[in-house]
């Protein structure tokens, strides 16, 4: 994988091994795809490219580089195969030699996270005039909490964890705002898939505004080139529950699945990368039918909206929420190879406040300064399970949870989680030392479920 490639499309389900592993890691599974793969079977797919090898003259050569390599550790091939195999979708950056943000040190994430913009290609979401008003509640919350055999207050939370911030709003006021990593109010912080939830939005906007018809509107009426191809039939709506139908392979372990070769392959002349590339997959099952965790349709869907609003995601962002809700800062988004083409998928970067005002428009029903930016059913239907996917279900970009909430989600430790009922917007930004893991991911859920019962004493 070049230093350059697309990291939203781990989004939250990738498990991807990070520097700094040991000799005494060979024996964990790790979750790839939604299944687990042992070392060994690494193991055994070594063996079977080493026998492909036979017939070379250069194959002694390569055994002796698989043999030294395997003695080395099973995890760094596993590593070389990420790093150079995987080019994707990719973001632009800035000096050829910067390495991939999957694989960052703990300081250059503590860095670079809050500074994107001096790393990769990016374009500005501009805020207005006004800034939407989240007032310091005069009850603030300091949870404890028992988890993992010990007792938990919040700065150990965050100190475990890596965590840059964490910001809580009871009733549109904020009862809790944490900083660390050295980042402070002023700083953004990369959303990594967090922006995939307010990709969907914009097609909430888009149906306000007439541009996309409705959920049930083909997606050949807006990405004309998927014409004749297996999205015949397919729907907006499909697209967003990631239901497609169309055959996806996301196995970041293969140099040859669609996830590594989307958009990096040759496309069609006059064609966008990935369109060119999605295009030609064959059909696996009925649309609507079966989730499918695919992200290249997550960027698919940002270029839909791009084409049927007539202008590129930034700016329709800043028109329907960024400027209209009032965020206190400029935004940046990540474009993709092309240099011109936001990525519908992944990575925003906004301040921590600004991430407590996107989780506060949608409790809000999608509305800004009175004004409805996404139909009045939009919110319901979107942070509602759509379909089930082996979980509690998923929305339109947006993950259900069984204790109640809806959640966007990024990799390396982002989330907004929001509990409609109790008016409760939960933001936490983070530096996982790994994309995504069972106990990082364990130890949030309690943090949330913590900082959710101590909000409800606020309204007893």
């Amino acid at each position: 994988m070049p230093p350059n490639y697309s990291v939203s499309r781990f989004g939250n389900r990738g498990r991807i091994w990070s520097r700094g592993l040991s000799l005494d890691d060979k024996r964990r599974s790790h979750k790839v795809t939604g299944r687990f793969r042992t070392l060994e079977a690494i193991q055994r797919d070594d063996e079977r490219s080493d026998a492909t090898m036979s017939g070379s003259i250069l194959s002694p050569f390569f055994r002796t580089l698989v043999v030294l390599s395997m003695e080395t550790s099973k995890v760094a091939l596993a590593f070389l195969s990420l790093v150079f195999a995987l080019p994707g979708l990719a973001q632009v950056p800035l000096k050829s030699d910067t390495p991939s943000i999957l694989f960052w040190t703990p300081e250059q994430q503590s860095t670079g996270y809050r500074s994107i913009e001096n790393i990769y290609k990016v374009v500005t979401v501009k805020r207005g005039s006004h800034v939407h008003p989240l007032p310091m509640a005069p009850k603030q919350l300091s949870p404890t909490w028992d988890y993992a055999d010990r007792h938990w207050t919040v700065a150990d939370y965050m100190s475990a964890n890596r965590t840059s911030g964490v910001l809580v709003l009871k009733d549109g006021k904020i009862v809790l705002e944490r900083y660390g990593l050295d980042r402070t109010p002023n700083d953004r912080w990369t959303s990594f898939s967090v922006a995939k939830s307010l990709t969907s939005t914009l097609v909430g906007a888009a149906i306000q505004d007439g541009k996309i018809k409705g959920p049930d509107a083909m997606v050949t009426d807006y990405v004309p080139e998927l014409k004749g191809s297996a999205y015949d039939g397919v729907t907006v709506r499909q697209l967003l529950m990631m239901s497609s139908g169309v055959k996806w392979n996301e196995d970041y372990t293969d140099p040859k699945s669609d996830v590594a070769q989307a958009g990096f392959t040759g496309s069609e002349p006059g064609m966008d990368p990935l369109v060119s590339y999605m295009r030609h997959l064959p059909r696996a099952a009925e649309p609507g039918t079966k989730w499918h965790y695919d992200t290249g349709e997550t960027d698919m869907v940002g270029i839909m909206v791009s084409n049927a609003v007539g202008e590129p995601l930034s700016q329709y962002l800043s028109e329907k929420v960024w400027a209209t809700y009032g965020m206190e800062q400029d935004a940046v988004w990540m474009v993709d190879a092309s240099g011109k083409q936001e990525r519908g998928g992944c990575c925003m970067s906004m301040t921590l406040r600004d991430y407590a005002r996107v989780g506060q428009f949608i409790l809000d029903g999608g509305k800004a300064q009175g004004r409805r930016v996404v139909p009045s059913w939009w919110v319901a239907q979107a942070t509602a399970k759509e379909i089930d996917n082996g979980a509690a279900g998923y929305g339109y970009f947006w993950w259900i949870r069984e204790n109640g909430s809806y959640e966007a989600v990024g990799i390396f430790g982002q989330s907004i989680t929001a509990f409609k009922d109790d008016r409760l917007i939960i933001v936490i930004n983070s530096a996982w030392p790994a994309a995504t893991s069972k106990e990082y991911s364990a130890a949030r859920t309690a943090f949330v479920n913590a900082l959710h019962e101590a909000a409800k004493s606020i309204s007893r």
